[in-house]
């Protein structure tokens, strides 16, 4: 049988069943993870303010997220689900994926163990934030957005779908746009001691990157 109804696709849908399989894997490493840093960094009881996004990022950005997370929690409950916007990719191609999703979740738990109780879902910084310029922010100021477009990158490989893809990269483009706002607040916090951290990283890639 050919998956997704690609005729002449380089896959099966045993191939799906592996891969369905793999995300499943992965969820439930990272979702628990997820979970422990988000509960442990709500210890303070602090309301942060996300109208600090702006409102069209706080309009648009967690409604684009959770119809892409949908779209990744149909494909992973029935592949079939998804099957309207799949694409043929040859088997080793999605297989690619695994890895790249590999370093993903390796970035994600490094970031938390490093931000400890600076984690925000929000734009908005902590009253006691410090500057953190160690762990993976020794190289990058956004070490989780960087690895969410590893993730997604892996998520639409993995499962061959363009509709992941899409979804993928306009939640990114939300995040970009997101950043300005954020890295105002910073500035605003911590002044010169950001300015220069700023001359020495990147914001997704190591100094020279982007």
């Amino acid at each position: 049988m050919v998956a997704s109804g690609y005729k002449g696709a380089e896959y099966s849908m045993t191939d799906d069943h592996i891969f369905q399989i793999v995300l499943f894997a992965g969820c439930a490493v990272m979702l628990p993870i997820g979970l422990y840093y988000r509960i442990r960094s709500q210890a303070t009881g602090e309301k942060l303010d996300r109208r600090q996004e702006g409102l069209f990022v706080l309009l648009t950005l967690r409604p684009m997220g959770v119809v892409r997370m949908l779209g990744l929690i149909a494909y992973m409950v029935n592949p079939a689900w998804m099957a309207w916007s799949s694409c043929p990719l040859p088997t080793w191609l999605r297989w690619l994926g695994v890895p790249i999703g590999a370093a993903a979740a390796t970035g994600v738990i490094w970031t938390f163990h490093t931000l400890g109780p600076n984690l925000t879902d929000t734009v908005a910084v902590r009253q006691h934030a410090t500057l953190v310029t160690s762990g993976p922010y020794r190289w990058i100021r956004h070490p989780f957005y960087a690895s969410f477009a590893l993730a997604a990158t892996a998520d639409s490989l993995v499962t061959a779908n363009w509709f992941l893809a899409l979804t993928g990269i306009l939640t990114f483009s939300l995040i970009v746009l997101r950043i300005r706002a954020e890295e105002a607040r910073l500035l605003a916090r911590f002044g010169g001691a950001y300015r220069s951290y700023m001359r020495t990283t990147g914001r997704f890639w190591p100094r020279g990157g982007l």
